[in-house]
C-alpha cells in the first residue's frame, strides 16, 4: 500500500520539530525531517519571540517535508503553545515581535482586572484557571496601546503560521480557548468579554479577532511558489496539549493524562465543561480539545525547573548530562526534600537551584546544594503535584480514573514516571513520546480522507503507531510516605 504523507509543525516553547507522518495499513510511521531552536529576544520593553526565525523554521522545515516525502506530501497542521500572539496590520504585518508569556509585564494584573470584572463571572465564561500570562491579562497590560487603531487582527501562535502559509486570518477553537476570552460552552469569542477589554482597556477585539474554526477546517492551500510543492493547510489541534491528547492510545473514557514537557498539563477529558464555584476555587481550567471535547486540567510548573537548573549548572561546569542526572537521582532518597513546584517563583528565567532553597527553607527543609539532590527535588515534587492533580480532577469531575497516561517528550523519563504510579497509585502508561505531532497528523489524516471514524477512532490509530511502557505503583515510594510530604509543605493530603 502507498502510504499517504502528511506533515506536522509541533512549535514547543523551547525547541521545535517537523515531522513527516506516513500513513499506511492503519499505522503512522514518523520521521523527525528537522528540528529547531524556539529564540527569544530580550529588548528594552521585555522578552519576545524571534518571529523571523519562526517563520524561517518552518518553511525550511516544511520544503525539507516536501523533499522527504518524494513529492507525495498532502497537507501541514501546526501546533504550539498556548496564550502567546503577534499583532497585525491590514498589509498583514507584525507590528511587534510576539511578547513571551514569561515577560514580567502580567505580574500583578489579574488582581486588578478583577478590581472591575468578577473572578467568578469570568471563569463562568472562560472557565481557566487564573494565571498571569493568559491572554486576556497581556491585553490588559496593552492598555490604551495608540497602536491598536493600527491592528487589523491578533493571531495566536499557531493561527499566525497558519497565515503566513495560506494569508487567511482564522482562530482554530483550541488554542483561542486559552485565552479567557473565549465562552467555553458556545466554543466562540464571549461578546461580553470583548466589550470588556474595549471599554476599560481601549482594546478593541470585535474588531481583531479572527472568526473561530474547529479542528479539522481546511484553512487553505499555501500560497503559489511559498513551498516546493502547494499543500492544504489544516487546522489541527492548535494548542500542542489539545494534539497530545487527542494522541493518547486509550480505551474508554476511565483515564487520567498527564502531557509533559516544559510545562505539565494535568487532568481528565470530559464532554462539557466545569465551571462550578468549587471547580474556580481548585484553580481548575476547561480548555477545548478535539471533537468537541473539554481538557480539564490543571497547569503544573513542569520540567521547565529541571531545564533552568541545568542551564545553571552548565554556567558553572556542573552538568553531567540529563540521563547520568537522573540515574544518580534515584540513588538519592525518595521525598528527603520536596517544594511546592507550582510556586509562581519558579516561572521566570532566574537562578533556579537557589529559589528552590528558599523554597525548601520556607517549610524548613534544607537542600543541599547538590545536583542528584536538587533533580531529586524536581521529580519527586512533580510526582506530588501530580498526585494532587488527579484526584482533585477526579472528585471535582466525579470520575474515577483506572490509568494515568502521560504523552510527550517528558515520558521518557523513567524515574518520573515511576514515581507518578507510586504517588497516584494508579498505573501509568507512557507514549506517544512525540504526542503532540503524532496527535496532528491524526486531525490532519482524517480530515484529508485517509482515516474515518470519531476520536476514539483516531486513538486506534495512535495505539497502533507508538510504543508505550506500563509502569505499576508501589515499585519505589508507598503511599503513607507520599502523604507525610504532602504535609510537609501544607498539603492536605487527603
Amino acid at each position: 500500500m502507498t502510504p499517504r504523507c502528511f506533515a506536522a509543525v509541533d512549535q514547543g516553547a523551547s525547541s521545535g520539530r517537523v515531522v513527516l507522518g506516513r500513513l499506511a495499513d492503519g499505522r503512522f510511521e514518523l520521521t523527525e525531517v528537522e528540528r529547531f531552536e524556539t529564540p527569544l529576544i530580550e529588548t528594552a520593553d521585555g522578552l519576545h519571540w524571534d518571529a523571523a526565525a519562526l517563520r524561517r523554521s518552518l518553511l525550511d522545515g516544511l520544503a525539507k517535508a516536501v523533499e522527504a516525502a518524494d513529492g507525495a506530501l498532502e497537507s501541514v497542521g501546526v501546533d504550539t503553545w498556548g496564550v502567546d500572539y503577534g499583532r497585525l496590520d491590514q498589509a498583514g504585518e507584525l507590528l511587534e515581535q510576539p511578547f513571551a508569556y514569561r515577560d514580567r509585564r502580567t505580574e500583578g494584573l489579574p488582581a486588578r482586572f478583577f478590581e472591575h470584572f468578577p473572578p467568578d463571572r469570568l471563569y463562568g465564561i472562560a472557565g481557566l484557571q487564573v494565571m498571569e500570562f493568559n491572554t486576556i491579562y497581556q491585553f490588559a497590560s496593552q492598555s490604551r496601546d495608540p497602536r491598536w487603531d493600527e491592528v487589523a487582527s491578533v493571531l495566536l501562535l499557531p493561527d499566525l503560521a497558519n497565515f503566513w502559509l495560506t494569508g487567511r486570518r482564522a482562530a482554530e477553537v483550541t488554542i483561542a480557548s486559552t485565552t479567557s476570552l473565549l465562552d467555553v460552552r458556545t466554543r466562540q469569542w464571549s461578546p461580553e468579554l470583548e466589550d470588556h477589554l474595549d471599554q476599560i482597556y481601549g482594546v478593541p477585539l470585535r474588531r481583531v479577532l479572527p472568526e473561530v474554526v474547529e479542528p479539522g477546517t481546511v484553512v487553505g492551500r499555501t500560497r503559489p511558489g511559498l513551498l516546493p510543492r502547494d499543500l492544504e493547510v489544516v487546522a489541527v489541534g492548535g494548542h500542542d496539549t489539545a494534539s497530545a491528547v487527542a494522541s493518547i492510545p486509550a480505551v474508554g473514557d476511565d483515564f487520567a493524562f498527564i502531557s509533559s514537557g516544559t510545562w505539565s498539563l494535568v487532568g481528565l477529558e470530559l464532554p462539557a465543561p466545569i465551571t462550578s464555584e468549587a471547580s474556580r476555587k481548585a484553580d481548575f481550567t476547561n480548555e477545548l480539545g478535539v471533537d468537541g471535547t473539554v481538557r480539564y486540567l490543571k497547569n503544573v510548573m513542569g520540567l521547565w525547573v529541571l531545564s533552568e537548573c541545568r542551564r545553571h549548572w552548565r554556567g558553572q561546569g556542573r552538568d553531567p548530562g540529563l540521563s547520568a542526572l537522573l540515574t544518580a537521582a534515584e540513588a538519592v532518597p525518595p521525598l528527603a526534600v520536596v517544594v511546592d513546584i507550582n510556586d509562581q517563583r519558579l516561572l521566570p528565567r532566574q537562578d533556579m537551584p537557589a529559589r528552590l532553597v528558599e523554597l525548601a527553607a520556607e517549610t524548613a527543609q534544607t537542600l543541599p546544594d547538590d545536583p542528584a539532590v536538587v533533580t531529586r527535588c524536581i521529580v519527586d515534587s512533580l510526582a506530588l503535584a501530580y498526585r494532587r492533580a488527579v484526584r482533585l480532577g477526579a472528585k471535582l469531575a466525579d470520575r474515577d480514573p483506572q490509568v494515568v497516561h502521560i504523552v510527550g517528550g517528558g515520558c521518557q523519563n523513567k524515574l518520573l514516571s515511576q514515581l507518578t504510579a507510586d504517588a497516584t497509585g494508579l498505573p501509568v502508561v507512557t507514549g506517544p513520546v512525540e504526542g503532540a505531532a503524532l496527535g496532528n497528523l491524526l486531525v490532519q489524516a482524517r480530515t484529508l480522507g485517509a482515516l474515518s471514524g470519531d476520536l476514539a477512532d483516531l486513538r486506534q490509530v495512535a495505539s497502533r503507531s507508538a510504543a508505550t511502557e506500563r509502569y505499576e505503583p508501589g515499585r519505589f515510594v508507598p503511599a503513607a510516605a507520599w502523604d507525610r510530604a504532602a504535609r510537609r509543605i501544607g498539603e492536605d493530603p487527603a
